[in-house]
């Protein structure tokens, strides 16, 4: 009796507890990974953003989405690296409930605009080879930033409703999260009401958004291809490839949606994963395709070589300005003095 009664108390829960389900003898190697995935995804994402803001020849529509798409990704990675790396390396496995729920929010928030922008990309890349002489008169500034504002709505009405309901969540068995993040669906099996319907609605909700993203993004690059096969010189149909890099673009697709199909949908079927199992999904889902992202869409693009041989020439000519007019000043303090 005692022990229903238990049970059934609803506690106020201040704050949750994240216990990453990681192997201890693979804990070092796991941080000192994550430490350099994080790294290697913030420089290369802002060095992208730097050069596309700097260089006024890369102030077109494709840029625009690659800047975009490079200020997801470092919200994205920063929204669970850090907290995963304070957990490996200070176990500081203690959220509080503030911004355990923020982390859900943007976990769900970040993943549904990048893959509305992959999307994005994918139409942008679409007309600009099928319809290349009409593209300046198609894609225009204010297409651009009226697609970027509809992806972040499309985000904002997604996630709301999930955010609204975990608010009501009240907990009665425990605090504790299996996972190295704040998640959805685990907040709600711990809820003292764990109702499986709220998992199939999440399962089916990320099944139709995730659909139609994949399906137009795959549909894209199949009519890109089409159109560059059309192309009678071979060089036309090289440039094509080299650069739009259709298979690359692709397989980020992949990294991205796989994980995400596999953690959110599985489940909602009856296909209940490991904590393991679910937290590598999720790492290769959220953290690989950011880290990638640069190297795929713009390192290999000439135009941003180009902006980055700019960018750099102007660093080297302010540092050795600042050299020299420090040098100039300590001469002529030196020369005072005598």
């Amino acid at each position: 009796m005692n022990s229903t009664m238990m049970w059934n108390v609803t506690v106020m829960v201040s704050e949750f507890i994240l216990q990453c389900a990681i192997d201890p003898d693979q804990k070092t190697i796991i941080t000192v990974s994550l430490a350099l995935i994080y790294l290697t995804t913030l420089i290369g994402n802002l060095l992208v953003i730097v050069v596309i803001t700097i260089d006024l020849h890369l102030h077109t529509p494709m840029f625009w989405y690659i800047c975009c798409l490079a200020i997801i990704d470092i919200a994205n990675s920063s929204n669970l690296i850090p907290r995963m790396l304070g957990i490996l390396l200070f176990n500081s496995s203690i959220v509080p409930y503030g911004p355990c729920l923020l982390q859900l929010s943007m976990v769900g928030y970040l993943g549904v605009l990048e893959g509305n922008l992959l999307l994005v990309m994918a139409c942008d890349r679409y007309v600009a080879v099928v319809y290349p002489l009409r593209y300046p008169l198609i894609v225009t500034s204010k297409v651009v930033w009226s697609s970027i504002f509809l992806v972040n709505i499309i985000g904002v009405v997604i996630v709301t409703p999930y955010m609204v309901y975990v608010r009501e969540l009240s907990f009665c068995r425990t605090n504790v999260l299996p996972f190295c993040f704040c998640d959805y669906a685990t907040m709600v099996q711990i809820a003292c009401t764990d109702d499986p319907k709220y998992i199939v609605i999440l399962s089916i909700t990320t099944g139709i958004s995730a659909s139609y993203c994949v399906t137009l993004t795959v549909f894209s690059y199949y009519k890109i291809a089409r159109a560059a096969l059309k192309i009678s010189s071979v060089k036309g149909k090289q440039k094509v490839f080299s650069t739009l890099t259709c298979l690359t673009h692709l397989l980020v697709v992949e990294l991205f949606y796989i994980p995400l199909l596999t953690s959110y949908v599985f489940p909602g079927a009856g296909v209940q994963l490991s904590a393991e199992a679910y937290n590598t999904m999720v790492i290769i889902g959220n953290i690989v395709p950011p880290m990638m992202n640069p190297l795929i869409y713009s390192f290999r693009n000439k135009e941003i070589k180009n902006g980055i041989y700019k960018v750099h020439q102007v660093w080297t000519f302010y540092t050795l300005m600042f050299c020299f007019l420090r040098d100039t000043k300590n001469n002529y303090k030196m020369e005072m003095l005598k």
